[in-house]
């Protein structure tokens, strides 16, 4: 459904995002995730038309964006950064103008209208003025626009930014909605955002892919790590001098308190078991042991944080 191939975005000698490759399948829910200034937003905007790459490919359902516009645009909604909607104009006028501009049939212009209201729960201020709407409603006037034309693809660029966390929370609920409807490229940095709503994943640094899979198979980036999160009644500089000479033990970072720790193992439940023995037997006071395996955010500060260079890893 949706095709880039070594699409580059330069400004002068900085390169916004070099070399580019993914794919979309039809249906697919996929987050595309990086820091802010990673190219996220370059690339949703040159796969949607709104901008030129410097080279390289894109195309949407077998049409190239560049050669056939036209064609791409009635295929895509697209939810930018700031909805592009109008104060001055009644939620359903509006709606009504962008399906126009959209170019959907006149004899269909009023049911897609009332079916964007439906999906985004607008019928309650659909004859109210835009900018009279709250935050969370105005984001949704911008995804209803992009549903209007009923289009195969969505790219949504931030569509939670700036929200509290109810109107978050059905924002992420409307997109699980959504799937299997549409193809959908979700675009944040919010990684809570991807892990709610979507079935894949790419990650983007620097302008380049470092990951692209499944969350469940991009966890093998992390495979045999395991994280202990330890509280004692009494810490001492012996204690963390002692668990780093476990064997197992990785990395032992300081918690949110002094008496707790955060340390990385090889997976094990041996190791596990070989730390609480060891605090047991200090007199350390063992309070609290438990351990999980890496999550999205482990994986996200692995490939993005502190490091020059990434390795893609493709699946």
């Amino acid at each position: 459904m949706i095709e880039v191939r070594d699409l580059t975005k330069s400004y002068g000698l900085n390169k916004a995002i070099d070399s580019l490759n993914f794919t979309v399948s039809k249906g697919e829910v996929v987050g595309f995730l990086g820091p802010n200034g990673a190219g996220k937003s370059t690339t949703m905007k040159i796969i949607t038309g709104f901008m030129a790459p410097t080279s390289g490919q894109a195309s949407i359902a077998g049409f190239d964006v560049f050669e056939s516009p036209l064609e791409v645009k009635k295929r895509i909604g697209y939810l930018p950064e700031n909805p592009p909607v109008y104060g001055d104009m009644l939620v359903t006028d509006y709606l009504k103008f962008v399906a126009e501009l959209k170019g959907v049939e006149k004899n269909k212009i009023q049911k897609n209208v009332s079916m964007a209201l439906e999906k985004t729960n607008l019928g309650s201020v659909s004859q109210r003025l835009i900018q009279n709407l709250s935050k969370g409603f105005r984001q949704r006037v911008g995804i209803a626009q992009a549903l209007v034309s009923d289009p195969e693809v969505l790219i949504l660029d931030e569509p939670t930014v700036g929200l509290d966390p109810k109107q978050v929370a059905e924002i992420r609920d409307l997109i699980k909605e959504l799937r299997g409807q549409h193809t959908i490229i979700l675009s944040t940095h919010i990684l809570p955002e991807v892990q709610a709503t979507c079935e894949r994943i790419i990650i983007i640094h620097r302008g380049h892919i470092v990951a692209q899979d499944s969350l469940a198979n991009l966890s093998s980036l992390q495979k045999g790590v395991r994280k202990i999160q330890l509280k004692v009644r009494r810490n001492s500089s012996e204690l963390a001098t002692g668990l780093k000479n476990i064997s197992g033990v990785q990395k032992i970072s300081s918690g949110a308190t002094p008496s707790d720790f955060v340390i990385e193992t090889t997976e094990g439940e041996d190791v596990i078991e070989a730390v609480a023995t060891y605090v047991m037997k200090a007199g350390a006071g063992l309070l609290e042991i438990n351990s999980a395996k890496a999550d999205l955010e482990d994986i996200f500060l692995k490939l993005t944080y502190g490091s020059t260079e990434s390795q893609e890893v493709v699946s």
